[in-house]
């Protein structure tokens, strides 16, 4: 095999990346090569995509002079509206999965739909009904979805007392053999063109040689952290939302009746909420109110909806709930952390609608947010209401939800990908 890896910074958006990057070139020897002519006609037409986005990304207009009866992408929160809505349309048009049917529930083809791990759950159900993008035969597949869930898992095989992971990385370990022997595709690309989701730690699957397989492979990870091998030009960020009634709560205050300047409230969980806990928590500042645990009788939803910035650091992972938390409750999100990809950033302008504080400033957050003027936290707030459309779980996935953008984001990952297979007959 011989592959190009394109390094993508994280702060790059997809058009600037396919505009001044070559493509991966994935090539693999094997035995099947019926199959060669489908897969030429697949490349095709992901090469007239590719330069079809690359032209849409020429187009610096705050607003997509494409058509649309749903929505059409303007305004700063998009680092290219042109560029993703070109995207976005061809990805409507030629982006089809196959999702492999091997393996049983509740490990495989099943998630967690009310709890953090919401995210995992809901989208591997939401593949699994197959109105949207799937496709029953995989060779015109762009993609191939390996169907387990990392959440189950951990619950079902992870050894709490002991802390061994071995059973967790010998079952996935055993999926790839079995998809590898059974179909071509694996093999062709070395995995380049299958994606797996987790937005569990994928801390218990690390110590294995788990990861080792997924080298090539798109991982769409809620834990996005560069400085733990999380590859933005590779692995999509996957926005954490925590369900645990089964919907949101979306909507607060005006901005003119939000009292408080930054809330948060949560249970210390990592050395980034201890330096937040440590350095706030005792000074009962009506400004910034940071709380381990709410006093009796006080709504954490109300907090968030009373408050013009919603701090969000990382805990043991770098990505929170609370970050979509905020974005529900039209809360200016406050980033806390070091190497996050936030969701959706080669598409999304985060710093338009957000405040990233590095962690060496946490002392310093309340006069940093005091330092915003009236006139851009205003605009930064309108800006969190026109971007939760790409956040929002519906009960049937609606266009530009968050169910689609993780598609998106899948979509553009395979777009960096071409896959070519030589064999002999």
């Amino acid at each position: 095999m011989e592959a190009e890896t394109d390094k993508l910074a994280p702060n790059m958006s997809f058009s600037d990346a396919l505009i001044d990057k070559d493509v991966d070139n994935v090539t693999s020897t094997t035995r099947v090569v019926k199959r060669s002519s489908k897969l030429e006609m697949v490349e095709a037409y992901m090469a007239r995509a590719r330069s079809s986005i690359k032209e849409a990304a020429r187009v610096r207009n705050l607003t997509s002079i494409h058509q649309d009866p749903d929505y059409v992408p303007h305004g700063p929160i998009y680092r290219n509206a042109n560029a993703f809505h070109r995207s976005y349309l061809e990805m409507e048009k030629l982006f089809k999965i196959y999702v492999y049917q091997e393996g049983e529930p509740p490990m495989f083809h099943n998630g967690p739909c009310k709890s953090i791990y919401s995210s995992e759950g809901r989208f591997i159900h939401e593949v699994e009904k197959g109105k949207f993008y799937t496709t029953q035969d995989p060779d015109e597949a762009l993609v191939y979805f390996l169907p387990f869930s990392v959440a189950m898992l951990v619950r079902y095989l992870y050894e709490s007392e002991s802390l061994k992971t071995d059973a967790i990385g010998r079952i996935v370990i055993d999926y790839i053999h079995v998809i590898s022997g059974k179909y071509p595709y694996w093999n062709r690309s070395l995995g380049a063109d299958h994606f797996m989701i987790s937005c569990h730690d994928w801390g218990p699957l690390a110590s294995s040689y788990v990861p080792h397989l997924f080298n090539k492979s798109i991982r769409v990870l809620c834990n996005a952290n560069t400085s733990e091998g999380f590859t933005p030009a590779k692995d999509a960020s996957f926005p954490e939302i925590n369900l645990l009634k089964g919907e949101a709560d979306i909507g607060g205050l005006p901005p003119s009746r939000r009292s408080i300047l930054a809330f948060f409230a949560g249970h210390l969980h990592g050395y980034i909420r201890y330096l937040l806990l440590n350095e706030w928590k005792d000074k009962n500042d009506p400004d910034v109110q940071v709380y381990d645990q709410l006093p009796k009788g006080v709504s954490y939803m109300s907090k968030l909806k009373n408050s013009r910035f919603c701090l969000c650091p990382s805990g043991y992972e770098v990505a929170s709930p609370r970050i979509v938390e905020a974005v529900y409750a039209e809360c200016v999100p406050v980033l806390i952390s070091d190497g996050y990809v936030a969701p959706f950033s080669d598409v999304l302008n985060w710093k338009s609608f957000s405040v990233q504080i590095p962690v060496k400033d946490i002392p310093n957050i309340k006069r940093i947010l005091m330092g915003i003027s009236q006139r851009k936290y205003l605009r930064m707030q309108r800006r969190v209401k026109q971007v939760q459309r790409h956040f929002v779980v519906n009960p049937t996935p609606k266009r530009y939800d968050v169910f689609h953008m993780i598609n998106h984001s899948i979509w553009l990952r395979r777009l960096n990908v071409h896959i070519q297979d030589f064999g002999v007959p």
